[in-house]
């Protein structure tokens, strides 16, 4: 099990929008009914659009063992965020968990 199925703070930590082309309606495969309507070039995962936050393609408990019931299909800044990263470790802050341990293998 990865870091990030058993995480999953960066779908309870930060807004997800990206271009209405990545929708099913416009060519794409982001699920539309996951998502609300930001301007007519924006769309946002929903649960990503309020707080508290959680993407409603997420699943799952916390640091305990989630899932995206999107992967295949999650927009692009789900695909570009990497584990490890700042913003990872920032996510796991902002939700109670630990970092996470440097690979010294």
């Amino acid at each position: 099990m990865t870091a990030c199925t058993s995480c999953g703070a960066c779908c309870a930590c930060f807004r997800v929008d990206f271009a209405v082309y990545e929708l099913e309606s416009e060519g794409g495969s982001v699920p539309d009914g996951l998502t609300v309507e930001v301007n007519g070039n924006t769309a946002r995962m929903r649960g990503t659009d309020h707080v508290p936050i959680r993407c409603a393609a997420l699943t799952g408990r916390l640091g305990v063992q989630v899932a995206c019931g999107i992967y295949e299909w999650r927009p692009s800044p789900c695909r570009e965020f990497e584990e490890g990263s700042e913003a990872c470790h920032r996510a796991r802050a902002r939700n109670g968990l630990p970092p996470l341990e440097a690979d010294l293998g």
